[in-house]
C-alpha cells in the first residue's frame, strides 16, 4: 500500500500547484490572452485536478502524475511575465517543492532525448522558443536532429 499513500502525497502537491496556476492565470493574465484563452485554461486546468485526485485505477500511479505534471508546468516553465513570476513565487512561498527550471536548455546541454516526456517536450516548444529567440537558430536544428534520432529509435 505505500505506493497509494505516495499517489495520494504526489497528487494533493500537484493540485495545489494546479490551484496556484489557475489564481496565476486570472489574477495576471497574460498579455497575448483574452478572457476565452483565460477561461480555456483554468477549465483545462480544472479538469486535470479532477482527473489526478479521482484517477482511473490503471492511471493512478506516479508515472501517470509525472505526465500530468509535465502538462501542468510546461508553460510556467516555458514562459516569463507577471503570471509566470507570481505563480512561482506561490509555489516558493506554499513550499511545494517544484522548482523552476529550463528542460529545453537542458536536453540542449546534454545533447540527447531521453524520453517520450522529453520528446513530446521537445516537439512541442522548438518552433516557439526559436521564434521568441531563447534559442538559436543552430540550437534549433540540433533539437530537430534529437528529435529525429528519438523518433527513429522508438520506431525500430
Amino acid at each position: 500500500m505505500p505506493v497509494k499513500k505516495e499517489y495520494d502525497v504526489e497528487s494533493s502537491r500537484l493540485a495545489k500547484a494546479i490551484d496556484l496556476a489557475i489564481d496565476a492565470f486570472k489574477t495576471f493574465p497574460p498579455t497575448a490572452f483574452s478572457k476565452e484563452n483565460i477561461e480555456h485554461f483554468a477549465n483545462t486546468y480544472t479538469e486535470w485536478k479532477i482527473s489526478i485526485l479521482n484517477p482511473a485505477p490503471a492511471y493512478r500511479n506516479i508515472r501517470s502524475l509525472d505526465y500530468r505534471a509535465a502538462d501542468v508546468f510546461t508553460f510556467f516553465q516555458e514562459s516569463t511575465g507577471e503570471a509566470v513570476e507570481y505563480f512561482w513565487g506561490k509555489v516558493h512561498a506554499e513550499e511545494l517543492g517544484y522548482l523552476r527550471e529550463d528542460k529545453l536548455r537542458k536536453i540542449l546541454n546534454r545533447g540527447k532525448i531521453k524520453g517520450l516526456i522529453e520528446y513530446d517536450y521537445a516537439v512541442d516548444l522548438i518552433n516557439a522558443t526559436e521564434q521568441e529567440g531563447r534559442i538559436s537558430t543552430a540550437e534549433s536544428a540540433k533539437l530537430n536532429g534529437m528529435i529525429g534520432t528519438f523518433a527513429n529509435r522508438k520506431r525500430k
